[in-house]
């Protein structure tokens, strides 16, 4: 049986690594959901539909050309996932902290919201699949047979992110201006009025504060095994 695992949780709290992972080891397929809502973002900012510095949205633009973001995303040859914008391979633009700071305003709009669920949904209609984000177990695939939220401290995820900022060349960034920006994006992310944020009652809880990659995947994989058989 192949089931639907949905992992959601808090920013830079290691979920895109682990659904990796655990889809590889399940040779399931991998959907990052936060990757889109980045696609969306960086769209938006190429387009002059949102202010870096404001945030302030053109909301009337950006629903009339959401329909023409097309995101797909492919495991290249080495066998990492890569977005792609419009046929535009953007994985490492969107990592960028730019759009970082203003990708959550732009998940918080309905109509974004609205959008990119449904194409999850399409992504995942047969089950083999491993999706990763805010709201996955609560809205996407409430039916989900393994629902895990992710989380970890407030300073482990923004040494993590500080940590992918500099792998991906943003060096200028401090480590205060990464705490600063998660703590932003979760109460932001925890606050919206549409698909808030939350743990669904029936999601297991996995801070992984103090564990490592190794063991979280473990347990990770522990989980769906339980559920598959």
């Amino acid at each position: 049986m192949k089931i639907t695992v949905a992992i959601d949780g808090h920013s830079s709290c290691g979920k895109s690594t682990m659904a990796k992972e655990l889809a590889r080891q399940l040779s399931y397929v991998y959907v990052d959901t936060g990757a889109m809502y980045r696609a969306v973002t960086l769209y938006a900012l190429r387009h002059g539909m949102m202010d870096d510095t404001t945030k302030q949205i053109d909301q009337d633009a950006l629903k009339q050309q959401i329909g023409n973001i097309r995101i797909t995303q492919v495991v290249n040859a080495e066998g990492k996932v890569e977005t792609f914008l419009n046929g535009e391979c953007v994985e490492g633009e969107i990592r960028q902290m730019r759009v970082s700071s203003c990708v959550s305003p732009i998940a918080a709009l309905g109509f974004v919201r609205q959008h990119l669920v449904s194409c999850q949904q399409a992504m995942g209609k047969d089950g083999g699949v491993v999706m990763d984000g805010r709201d996955i177990g609560t809205v996407v695939f409430p039916d989900a047979q393994l629902k895990v939220f992710v989380t970890a401290s407030d300073e482990v995820r923004a040494q993590r992110r500080l940590a992918e900022l500099r792998s991906n060349g943003d060096r200028d960034i401090t480590f205060d201006e990464v705490l600063q920006n998660v703590r932003e994006r979760d109460y932001i992310d925890s606050h919206r009025e549409v698909s808030p944020l939350r743990k669904a009652d029936d999601a297991r809880l996995l801070d992984n504060s103090d564990l490592t990659i190794a063991q979280q995947n473990e347990i990770l994989l522990s989980w769906a095994r339980e559920k598959i058989q």
